[in-house]
């Protein structure tokens, strides 16, 4: 079985809106929808769960899950303090019997494909663990504490991560239950694989493939979809 994680649990506090960026509308419909419609449509999927505050869950059934009438099972788990806790909480209410890859995608970034998860899917089934990635096109600057430069860093080989990101289960399972136990936290789930000493495959995403988190993403997210 192969299930999808889709995260979207944040604050949403750099919008600096009432309502969780999350469930914003983009192009008359919330943000999260884009999300939830992408992995509904693929048919490698089997089942979605998807992590929100615990006291939005009422809200996001009546007023983004149930109005999509998405083909697929849907669970609504509560999130956690922080990403890689909300993320914990989904593994957790995996199949545990039967999960054999799970997806992992932020519920911002709606303009996921479904060949995107196609090839984070099987690179998980053949490397254990595979994740998507643009390329730097900007120089990159290493700044001290004060805003000065200390230098320029080579840019070759170094990629943007996105997501989705896709894991055998066990393999997972093991990264967080390892970072819980030792106390620390990152960004992103592969860093908790890699931790492990764990090799992540990485292939190449689309610049398309934007996360939101402020004013500007939603304008430019707009403009995409006109």
């Amino acid at each position: 079985m192969i299930s999808a994680i889709i995260v979207a649990a944040g604050k949403g506090v750099r919008m600096n809106d009432k309502l969780r960026k999350q469930y914003l509308l983009l192009a008359g419909r919330p943000i999260l929808a884009y999300s939830l419609m992408a992995f509904d449509l693929c048919d490698l999927i089997d089942c979605i769960i998807l992590v929100v505050p615990q006291k939005d869950i009422d809200y996001c059934w009546k007023n983004i899950v149930a109005p999509l009438k998405l083909r697929k099972k849907i669970d609504l788990v509560p999130g956690g303090e922080k990403r890689q806790d909300s993320v914990y909480n989904g593994l957790m209410a995996a199949d545990k019997d039967a999960a054999e890859i799970v997806v992992i995608h932020d519920g911002v970034r709606p303009f996921v494909s479904q060949e995107q998860a196609a090839a984070c899917i099987a690179g998980a089934k053949e490397y254990g663990a595979c994740i998507l990635g643009i390329p730097v096109d900007d120089t990159l600057k290493q700044v001290n504490t004060s805003g000065f430069i200390c230098s320029t860093l080579k840019r070759d080989n170094i990629l943007l991560a996105q997501t989705p990101q896709a894991f055998k289960y066990d393999l997972i399972i093991k990264a967080h239950e390892n970072a819980k136990t030792k106390g620390f936290a990152c960004t992103d789930d592969a860093s908790l694989v890699e931790i492990l000493g764990e090799k992540v495959k990485i292939v190449y995403g689309s610049k398309r493939n934007i996360k939101i988190t402020s004013r500007e993403d939603l304008v430019f997210a707009t403009a995409l979809l006109s």
